[in-house]
């Protein structure tokens, strides 16, 4: 009974030595000192001894679960430490590696497009000014020649801001063009003028191929002395020639506007079907992407300019419409779907 104890100990000692993870730690534990343990097993079996007895036997069998005791805390703390050592060495970082790849940003396609118009306008000689996108409805019609009763004023067409005067009207609006910049550019500066008004519009009208609620636009003005519809399409074959290639078609219309007098249209031939007619052009085999003319003399007037004495011309373009054209883009939408596929390959 004596040596027992001494047996135990060594025989535990020589199992902790070949111990190497926490796990058979905590196994060997539970063998030799749990409450089922080979040691626990004798102390409980002292209160079958004589009391005189149990001094002797006891004894050494406390000695040696205390010093497999501290044998355990020891050895689990020299396993812990070797254990952190080994986790800190895998996450260590290697700065010989190369730097992980930060994926860069880039401009939305619409932007470059709105930024590349822009820089061939200003080497043209234009200057660009921007106007408030919350407009009031004398600059968005009234200075425009766009009379009260005009359908565009309906709310079928207009997002009216909620804003009432005194006399019960809603005098603001989201601007429907960015050709609102132009009359107060004509009220604030004098000839000669030479402007682009790049922006964001809003009109009140369902979503396709080719329309969304809101858009880009950009607007053009020139206004000095013996202005003709010469240095009009001048210009604009110039932009075209610049923007879209030496090699596109260009066509020019009669067509309307309240702002200019004569107007035209001016269109390019679709990319898509190159001429042929698809879903893009309406089978026509043409794309309209912008509206021009002689600014009206009424427009000069109300902004404090001779018209006997100055002229000038004007242009708005849909800026969306753009990358669609030179890219064979069939589907306006596919801009605003915030799709990275598409959006990475411009």
């Amino acid at each position: 009974m004596l040596q027992e104890p001494e047996k135990i100990k060594l025989d535990a000692l020589r199992e902790l030595e070949d111990i190497t993870n926490i796990r058979e730690l905590e196994a060997w534990r539970v063998r030799y000192l749990g409450r089922r343990g080979k040691l626990t097993k004798i102390l409980r079996g002292l209160a079958k001894l004589p009391p005189e007895e149990r001094k002797v036997v006891g004894e050494p069998v406390n000695v040696a679960k205390t010093y497999l005791e501290e044998s355990f805390r020891q050895k689990e703390k020299a396993l812990r430490e070797t254990q952190l050592a080994a986790a800190a060495k895998k996450e260590a970082i290697d700065v010989t590696l190369p730097g992980r790849p930060f994926p860069a940003g880039r401009l939305h396609p619409i932007t470059q497009t709105l930024h590349e118009i822009c820089d061939i306008f200003v080497a043209m000689g234009f200057q660009v000014v921007e106007g408030p996108e919350v407009e009031w409805d004398y600059y968005n019609f009234e200075a425009l020649n766009i009379p009260k009763e005009h359908p565009a004023r309906d709310t079928m067409s207009t997002s009216w801001v909620d804003f009432k005067t005194d006399r019960g009207e809603s005098p603001m609006l989201l601007r429907t063009h960015t050709t609102s910049v132009s009359a107060r550019i004509i009220e604030t500066m004098q000839p000669p003028i030479r402007v682009v008004e790049p922006g964001k519009v809003f009109r009140y009208e369902a979503s396709d191929a080719t329309h969304t609620p809101m858009f880009h636009q950009i607007d053009g003005q020139v206004v000095d002395k013996g202005i003709t519809m010469a240095d009009l399409k001048g210009t604009l074959y110039e932009f075209a020639r610049r923007f879209f290639g030496e090699d596109r078609k260009v066509r020019f219309r009669c067509d309307y506007f309240p702002f200019v007098e004569p107007g035209v249209e001016m269109a390019i031939e679709c990319l898509v079907c190159g001429g042929k007619g698809c879903r893009l052009c309406g089978n026509t085999g043409w794309i309209e992407i912008l509206g021009a003319g002689m600014t009206h003399p009424q427009v000069l007037q109300r902004g404090g300019i001779d018209p006997e004495v100055y002229t000038g011309f004007a242009f708005g373009m849909g800026i969306d419409r753009m990358p669609m054209l030179r890219y064979g883009i069939d589907d306006i939408r596919l801009f605003y779907s915030s799709d990275l596929r598409f959006l990475r390959q411009f």
